[in-house]
């Protein structure tokens, strides 16, 4: 999306950990300055953008799987902050972490971007040291009242549970499902009533960029924590998303319940209010329940029908163009 926008990426991240990657179908490297690098190498991510330059960074190297989440994302963000503390460019960060860092309760109502941090797994812990790495280095080398001698913004952003095309990752409801129903298999579905925030990838990455747009343009006001996902009408369960990828896919589909001890402890129920990103940013995301997984599913049928990598870059060529297109021009 950077790309297509018009600005000068570069990027840093590992070798693509899947095989397929949409790194690799969609020819990224063709489009990206890309360094191979491990965010855990303080001393190579601090060489990397010393020498890329770079004016904003947006941090997603994280790792989102459950089971292997916790050096990654909290030794991770702690070098990627202190290189840009160090660096001479970097007038902005966005941290880009989750709705699984607070501290859950299984509430009905969104939670706040005040309320506490926690976490009962691996994952959301590491999510919320993340966050409290954020706010110290905020605090402590970022404040937004000394913005005039330090000159960076710092900020947070927390999306809900993001899908779209492309992802190939193990222990994911829609991979793992395209697999599946890819070679008639049934899918075998865990934790089937939990309810989570689902929405198109293309609504949290346009947050993300309005949020670095004012990092830049309005500064201090926007150094702190955002949330950034679906309204809580727009609420649906795992057994719905699957129920509606089976309608979605072009052959015969199913799926069964099965749950195990050793599967991991994950929330029932987790809802945002993204009441802030509204009011300040001018967002809201736009695309509703069925129309995400619908885009999710155009992606992965056409990858399926054998698309190339010139075929599904326009595809998501299209996919944005249609989306910024019918964006409403922030206030």
């Amino acid at each position: 999306m950077l790309h297509h926008l018009g600005a000068q990426v570069h990027g840093f991240a590992l070798s693509p950990d899947t095989d397929p990657s949409l790194f690799d179908l969609a020819g990224i490297d063709e489009i990206c300055d890309h360094h191979i690098g491990d965010v855990r190498d303080g001393e190579a991510i601090s060489k990397a953008v010393e020498a890329f330059g770079p004016d904003i960074v947006i941090h997603l190297a994280a790792q989102s799987l459950v089971r292997r989440s916790f050096e990654v994302n909290v030794l991770g963000t702690a070098n990627l902050l202190e290189a840009c503390r160090t660096a001479s460019t970097v007038k902005a960060v966005i941290n880009v972490t989750t709705d699984k860092c607070y501290e859950n309760k299984n509430q009905a109502e969104g939670y706040l971007e005040s309320d506490r941090l926690g976490g009962s797994d691996p994952y959301s812990a590491s999510k919320a040291c993340s966050e409290l790495l954020t706010h110290a280095y905020r605090k402590s080398f970022f404040n937004p009242d000394d913005h005039a001698n330090h000159g960076l913004i710092l900020a947070s952003a927390r999306a809900g549970n993001v899908i779209g095309g492309g992802d190939w990752c193990e222990d994911r409801i829609i991979p793992d499902a395209i697999r599946a129903f890819s070679v008639g298999k049934p899918l075998v579905v865990r934790n089937v009533g939990a309810v989570r925030p689902w929405q198109h990838v293309l609504d949290p990455l346009s947050g993300y960029l309005l949020l670095a747009q004012r990092c830049m343009t309005d500064g201090p006001a926007f150094a702190k924590a955002w949330n950034f996902g679906p309204g809580t009408s727009r609420l649906f369960s795992v057994g719905a998303v699957v129920e509606t990828l089976v309608k979605l896919w072009p052959e015969p589909a199913e799926w069964k319940a099965l749950s195990s001890p050793d599967d991991p402890l994950e929330a029932e129920t987790l809802v945002l209010d993204s009441g802030l990103a509204g009011e300040e940013l001018g967002w809201l995301a736009r695309i509703g329940f069925e129309d995400a997984l619908a885009l999710t599913s155009e992606w992965y049928i056409a990858h399926k029908d054998g698309a190339g990598s010139a075929g599904l870059r326009q595809l998501m060529e299209r996919q944005m163009d249609e989306y910024l297109k019918a964006a409403p021009e922030p206030e």
